[in-house]
């Protein structure tokens, strides 16, 4: 564990108030935010993929498109 000394906003430290366990409050909120962070990066990094590869993508599913379509003809 590290102990930390940091400032927040006095409307922070009133709702703070009535939690019984503040550091484990706290490393529980700071940890959720990360991850949500993190989620979001990786949301990013795959729109940037998915939009990368959007030309090469529709032309292989043409490709798939003809050639499944001739076992119909």
């Amino acid at each position: 564990m590290k102990r930390l000394n940091i400032t927040i906003p006095e409307e922070l430290d009133r709702a703070l108030k009535s939690k019984p366990n503040k550091s484990r409050f706290i490393a529980e909120a700071i940890r959720e935010k990360l991850e949500r962070e993190e989620k979001k990066k990786l949301d990013e990094l795959l729109i940037e993929g998915y939009k990368a590869t959007k030309e090469e993508d529709k032309r292989l599913n043409k490709e798939w498109e003809n050639i499944t379509l001739e076992e119909w003809e």
